[in-house]
């Protein structure tokens, strides 16, 4: 479906990030890999994907909470693949802590990370896209978009200005046949959602099924985490040619979590 396209996905080392790569290799995607891992550490995964999809698969370590970081992703998209067709912003930091006890440092650095970079790639990717007249950009926000948790300042802020972010480059792209959509995931199971199962089996001695069902409780009511390669599957679509109308939305895929 995306044969020859080329794609740059942030913060796509493991988890949801990983599983968007992987699904745009699926579809026919070369992809430019992120993180900020070693080259060394990223290689199996890598040479991983490039061989089980034919396609051309590279990695950039790269600190996004630095401009110059970003540039030098960019850079590299531009030399490796001539261009940059499909850009997900993915990379995310976070911290809990009620904002009078919020590390004003922590929190710069999740303005840079979940935001700022978001819009410095896309200010940097959109002169290539308007030239091919060709270009889809997915900003990953979350259901933390439209409703407030307490003690993560931080993740719901940035969540919910990316939305604002994408209706703007949405509006700034209509007669390009270029795109800007924000996918708004639940609880998808990440090595962070993992962490906290794994923090409740031990301190309830809970058996992990149980310990799913009360993670997810306050949250999803289908009880089940969202398949992070059926986010991967959304985000395809939105790239192919049923999603050129589809611009400027947020997309929730959160099995159920905002309409209950």
């Amino acid at each position: 479906m995306l044969k020859g396209r080329s794609a740059l996905v942030t913060g796509s080392t493991n988890g949801l990030g990983f599983a968007i790569a992987e699904g745009l290799a699926r579809a026919g995607c070369n992809v430019l890999l992120t993180g900020l891992e070693p080259a060394g550490e990223i290689e199996d995964k890598r040479r991983g994907l490039a061989e089980a999809h034919d396609v051309d698969v590279a990695y950039q370590p790269a600190d996004l909470a630095h401009l110059a970081g970003v540039e030098q992703l960019i850079a590299t998209a531009r030399s490796r693949f001539g261009s940059i067709d499909i850009l997900v912003n993915n990379a995310v930091v976070r911290h809990f802590a009620r904002i009078d006890e919020f590390p004003a440092e922590r929190w710069d650095h999740a303005l840079a990370v979940n935001l700022s970079a978001a819009f410095h790639t896309i200010r940097l990717s959109l002169p290539g896209m308007r030239a091919r007249r060709w270009g889809r950009i997915i900003n990953m926000s979350s259901v933390y978009g439209s409703f407030a948790i307490a003690e993560r300042i931080d993740y719901v802020t940035t969540k919910t200005a990316l939305l604002g972010l994408t209706r703007v480059v949405a509006l700034e792209t209509l007669d390009e046949d270029i795109t800007c959509n924000a996918v708004c995931p639940g609880s998808v199971l990440t090595p962070y959602s993992e962490q906290r199962i794994q923090q409740l089996m031990a301190e309830q001695g809970l058996p992990r099924e149980a310990a799913i069902r009360n993670f997810l409780a306050a949250r999803q009511p289908a009880g089940r985490f969202v398949a992070a390669e059926n986010v991967a599957e959304l985000i395809i679509f939105l790239c192919g040619p049923a999603g050129r109308d589809i611009t400027g939305a947020s997309l929730p895929i959160d099995a159920g979590w905002l309409a209950s």
